[in-house]
């Protein structure tokens, strides 16, 4: 009976988290993340702010909770996409990442904003960042992309002089050791294609294209065909 008892408090905890971090995704995409705040969740919720605090002791704690999940289950999806596909076919996999990557994004663009875009005013994120292994895995994965494309893209990259001086120091020996073969010119091209993989969903989740076309896909999908092209690779019809 003790443990029947115990992981039904234990669910009931996991289920009343969630439901916090819904109606806080719910409360930014209505009104913007300043409108994430612990004393409206708990009035939604019909619950006293004591009581939210048992589960987020501050709003930066569930802001950070927010940022690591979404971000999280983005680089889930594109991991996923990516793993089915053989490692040689590195136009298949950058396109598989790019389409989930806008898919996800457009399906939530509250969790979208909370990881790009608007800031939370006063917020103060943990030391590192609030969701360094996600922002490490996505890293990873977009400079893996570029490094199986580098023996065909390196021949089409104009030489402009890039150095290991260029980057940030974490973020050039985090690469250094993980990608050895890669160059100073190949991870500036991967800071590229992550501009340009994020570029068109931006200015979709904001409304800016909106007004311009009424088929963003199809304008994204052009996009990143253009950019496997770019990197000497012969994307399937």
């Amino acid at each position: 009976m003790g443990d029947q008892t115990q992981n039904r408090r234990a669910r009931l905890r996991a289920e009343t988290a969630q439901e916090i971090k819904t109606i806080a995704l719910r409360l930014m995409a209505e009104g913007g993340p300043d409108a994430i705040s612990l004393r409206a969740i708990a009035r939604e919720m019909g619950m006293t702010a004591g009581a939210i605090y048992g589960y987020y002791p501050t709003r930066d704690d569930l802001v950070t909770t927010l940022i690591s999940d979404v971000y999280t289950s983005l680089v889930d999806r594109a991991e996923a996409a990516v793993a089915p596909l053989p490692a040689d076919d590195v136009a298949a996999r950058t396109l598989a990442w790019a389409q989930t990557f806008r898919t996800w994004s457009v399906a939530n663009p509250e969790g979208f904003r909370l990881i790009y875009g608007d800031p939370v005013t006063g917020y103060q994120p943990p030391e590192g960042g609030p969701a360094a292994e996600a922002a490490q895995r996505a890293c990873a994965g977009l400079t893996a992309l570029v490094a199986g494309a580098w023996p065909r893209a390196e021949s089409l990259e104009a030489a402009d002089g890039h150095l290991w001086s260029d980057f940030q120091p974490a973020f050039a020996a985090d690469i250094r050791e993980r990608f050895p073969e890669l160059p100073p010119a190949g991870v500036a091209l991967a800071i590229r294609v992550w501009g340009r993989m994020h570029g068109l969903v931006a200015l979709e989740i904001y409304g800016h294209l909106r007004p311009l076309t009424h088929d963003p896909a199809k304008l994204y999908r052009a996009e990143m065909l253009d950019l496997v092209r770019s990197l000497g690779l012969t994307p399937h019809a």
